[in-house]
């Protein structure tokens, strides 16, 4: 990919946005893991643990940018991250990270945590980077920073305005569908530009959309299960 041409631009631009909305509650993870440790040594955990976190993040995408270059992962990947963008739209957050007294052990906690919480960032950046590494190291050069001391108020803004996730997720999907367009014995079927980015946006619709349907459907079955939980039954009355 040309540096500072428009792919690569866009690119990033996709990479800093999924480091965002998939990383955006790390800096959660951090906070609950230093949470009884004292004060001085809450920022030495959080620098450390977030230092530990970074390079073995960095390690695995630039592994996993690698690994997309043999043949059918590439369309593999694509086919992990749909789920993985759908999943983003439909699930609730969960933190149930344990509070640590030790430094070491809350700097141990945040790293497993952000590793095992990392995995589809991970394959999701790699597939925005398109096999460039400097758009790995960039991306994180610019969105870490952001993660570990903005993420709280991005959490909130993603509260407040839903459709950030939605946007998150609809670039996760576009990310998908050009992984899918790229593997090798599948350009054959989308040599037409117009076949090409009709599919993507296809993709983007059908993932968005089914997100929007299944929380819609989950919103009116808690609703339902509220009003039936306040309505007293034949016997109470």
């Amino acid at each position: 990919m040309e540096l500072f041409s428009p792919d690569f631009w866009s690119a990033l631009l996709a990479i800093v946005i999924i480091d965002l909305v998939l990383a955006g509650d790390n800096a959660i993870v951090i906070g609950l893991a230093a949470r009884n440790l004292p004060k001085e040594n809450q920022k030495k955990v959080i620098f450390w643990g977030t230092v530990g976190a970074i390079v073995i993040r960095a390690v695995a995408t630039l592994a996993v940018v690698w690994l997309l270059k043999i043949p059918g992962l590439l369309l593999a990947g694509g086919l992990i991250l749909l789920y993985i963008a759908y999943k983003l739209m439909i699930e609730e957050k969960d933190h149930d990270i344990e509070a640590q007294n030790n430094v070491w052990a809350a700097i141990r906690t945040i790293i497993i945590a952000d590793a095992v919480m990392g995995l589809d960032n991970v394959l999701a950046v790699a597939g925005a980077a398109h096999g460039d590494f400097l758009l790995v190291v960039i991306g994180l050069l610019i969105s870490v920073p952001i993660v570990v001391w903005g993420s709280t108020l991005f959490l909130k803004l993603m509260e407040k305005y839903p459709f950030i996730i939605t946007i998150g997720a609809a670039v996760l999907a576009w990310t998908a569908s050009k992984m899918i367009v790229g593997e090798k014995f599948m350009k054959p079927y989308f040599e037409n530009d117009f076949v090409k980015y009709g599919f993507e946006l296809f993709i983007i619709i059908v993932v968005v959309g089914l997100g929007l349907l299944k929380k819609k459907k989950t919103a009116e079955k808690k609703t339902a299960e509220n009003l039936n939980e306040k309505t007293p039954s034949k016997n109470e009355v």
